[in-house]
Order: C-alpha cells, then structure tokens, then sequence
C-alpha cells in the first residue's frame, strides 16, 4: 500500500512512520500543502492522509481539489478541531474519515485497515450494461429496475431511486444531508434539508426490516448504506 501524508508536524510524522514500517505500508510524507496536493497529481496513491492546519494550502481544500479531480482515493483527515461542524465540513469536502489531534498511532491504523476494507468492498458495476450488483441488490441505472433478493421492487419515486442508487455505489460511507442534496438532488439546495429524512425514512420502510434497514443514522453527522444484518438487541 503506498499513502501519501500531507502533514507539517515532523514529529507526528515519525511516529506513523514508524507504525508504518510495522504494518509493511510504503509512506511519502510531504511537510507542505500545496506540494502535498502536486505529489497526489504526479503519481497514484491508495490513501491519502492529510492534517487540517496546512502551510500553503490548507486539508479541507487539498480535499476538495482532489474530489473535483473526480478521484475516489480514500481519504483520512487529522485535525485539531473536535466540534461537529467541523467534522461534517471535512467530510463534505471530501474526507471518508477524520482523526482528531491528539491521537494513539494504533487509532489511526485501524481507521486506515477500516477505510480500506470500505473501499475494497465497493459493489461491482457493469457500466455498458448500468447495473449495479451488491449484496442484495440489482439496480439498473438505464431501465431504473431495482431487484432486492430477487424480487421486483416497483414502487420507488424518481428521487428514491436515485438516492439508492447513489448510496449504493459507496456502502458504508458516510454522507451529510448537504452532501446527499448536492449530489443527488444534483444542485445546492437552499431549502430544508429534512426532505434527505423524509426520503431516507420511505426507503427503510419499502426496503428494509427490523434488522436489515439499509439505511443507518450516524448521529450528528448523517447517512450511511449498509447491508449488514444488525444482531437482536
């Protein structure tokens, strides 16, 4: 695995490194942000970790100038800033996880191996044909079918549809309401962001169980898709 840490405190830097030799992944280690963000251009990466307080370009911009390079490298951002609003910004931009300052380096690996097993399970998808293939689920993007376990489900809004769609290509990832209207509902949405809700609950009621919803809350920051059964309380 090669990572890229975009990250200014030398110290902090040795100590990953250290955890990285451990678990046999190769690290590039840049002290500045808009170098930092010209290496993720020059060469491919499996990660990219970038701190928040940058010289020269900060993390949640060197996020969101990656994602507008239509790059889906995961990305795990370590900040300072432990406020919620700052942790739904960072992953707005464009962060899969954050870190926050101080952490333990076995925190940090572990949210690395759990980043990259999310990608690594990414669902398969047939872009000639539009279907998208899960666990569960057959989604059709060009005839807009969707078959759960093998029936026919008919009774989906256009919005609903599109929302499953966009949830099934990223399980387990986790999407603010501002996010899912943006990228969804395919403008900024100024309005209530209560329509995300309201959408969210009308597909757990269509497709999901008491113990398979689909649709989990991750509270104070959004939505996530995940096929897993929950065990009985």
């Amino acid at each position: 695995m090669r990572v890229l840490v975009i990250e200014d405190n030398e110290s902090v830097c040795s100590m990953i490194e250290m955890f990285f030799s451990k678990e046999g992944i190769q690290g590039e280690f840049v002290h500045d942000g808009q170098e930092g963000y010209n290496r993720f251009k020059e060469e491919n990466w499996d990660l990219i970790i970038v701190d928040w307080m940058l010289p020269s370009m900060d993390g949640v911009t060197i996020c969101r100038k990656i994602r507008e390079e239509k790059s889906t490298v995961p990305i795990i951002m370590l900040t300072a800033k432990d406020s919620e609003s700052d942790q739904v910004l960072g992953l707005e931009m464009g962060a899969d996880d954050y870190v926050t300052k101080p952490f333990s380096p076995l925190a940090l690996m572990a949210r690395i191996k759990a980043v990259t097993r999310r990608y690594n399970s990414k669902p398969s998808e047939n872009v000639e044909t539009g279907t998208l293939q899960t666990e569960h689920f057959k989604i059709n993007k060009i005839t807009r079918e969707v078959i759960l376990n093998g029936k026919s489900i008919t009774n989906l809004t256009p919005k609903e549809f599109d929302l499953l769609y966009y949830f099934a290509q990223h399980p387990k990832q986790v999407f603010s309401r501002e996010q899912l209207l943006d990228r969804v509902w395919g403008y900024q949405f100024y309005g209530d962001e209560r329509t995300v809700d309201v959408h969210i609950k009308r597909l757990r009621k269509k497709l999901g169980t008491a113990n398979q919803p689909f649709f989990h809350t991750v509270w104070g920051v959004g939505y996530k898709f995940d096929e897993t059964v929950e065990e009985d309380k």
